[in-house]
């Protein structure tokens, strides 16, 4: 797979160099290039390009933790909840590190088993995540009562947690609540936690505002379709003009075609995060 010009492999952070160093240089070098191109594709959304740089990290550093993750993330991404989760596996059992355990409960959601990903969450290891990795896992377990039905279960969970101090993880959570309030039927709440997350929302991870103009019945349109709408009309008056240029003496017009391109402007499509 390619390397983008300018990838150097430096711009991994320092963890990921130290697991690199069971590597030689030159295949850490390049390993470390393929990483930061998973990372690339994946904010690109060019998923079948981040596999690809993905399977060769594998191939070439299979026992490097931050490579299985690589893997991981692309599957779980692709909706392959089987793989990344055998994935997520590996680097836990590699690295000793339970940080993704989130995504391990979210993948057994995602395989509907739903008992398995509470029994997971509940664990011991659970208990010791970090701040952020425990909001993560909040979320994921409020979703997966949403699913078992249990929604004043997932709402009541992610009530105790939106209120407090605002953290980088806030605007999630925000979301995750007023989600949950809009199943549940409470419109004004989802309203109000909706305009929190979007917000608290300053690297667009959700597509709150969208979500809240959703429920002020606000139509968002896509303006291109109308600035192609306004390009058509002043292509058709440069045509009369032309017209105007074709008259012979006779009275007769040059035959010229017209593409009819006139549209309704479309509505935009939102995304659920």
């Amino acid at each position: 797979m390619p390397i983008e010009e300018g990838v150097t492999g430096k711009e991994l952070d320092r963890e990921v160099w130290t697991q690199l160093r069971t590597l030689t240089k030159e295949n850490a070098e390049g390993v470390a290039q393929h990483l930061v191109m998973v990372a690339i594709r994946l904010a690109e959304d060019d998923l079948d390009a981040a596999m690809g740089h993905a399977e060769t990290v594998v191939r070439r550093a299979g026992r490097v933790p931050a490579a299985r993750e690589a893997m991981g993330m692309v599957a779980y991404r692709q909706g392959d909840f089987a793989r990344a989760l055998t994935e997520f596996r590996t680097v836990r059992r590699l690295s000793g590190s339970s940080h993704l355990l989130p995504l391990m409960v979210d993948c057994e959601r995602g395989l509907g088993r739903g008992d398995r990903a509470l029994a997971l969450a509940t664990s011991l290891e659970a208990r010791e995540l970090g701040a952020a990795e425990q909001a993560e896992l909040l979320i994921v377990v409020a979703g997966v009562r949403r699913d078992l039905g249990q929604i004043d279960a997932a709402v009541l969970m992610l009530e105790r947690a939106v209120y407090g101090p605002p953290r980088p993880w806030s605007a999630r959570l925000y979301y995750a609540y007023a989600d949950a309030l809009t199943e549940k039927g409470d419109v004004d709440g989802a309203r109000k936690w909706f305009a929190m997350a979007a917000a608290a929302d300053t690297e667009l991870v959700t597509d709150a505002a969208e979500r809240l103009d959703e429920l002020d019945g606000i139509i968002v349109v896509d303006l291109h379709d109308d600035l192609d709408e306004d390009d058509d009309f002043e292509d058709h008056e440069d045509f009369e003009d032309d017209e105007d240029e074709n008259v012979d003496d006779a009275g007769t017009i040059d035959a010229v075609g017209i593409d009819d391109r006139d549209r309704e402007p479309e509505p935009a499509q939102d995304r659920d995060a």
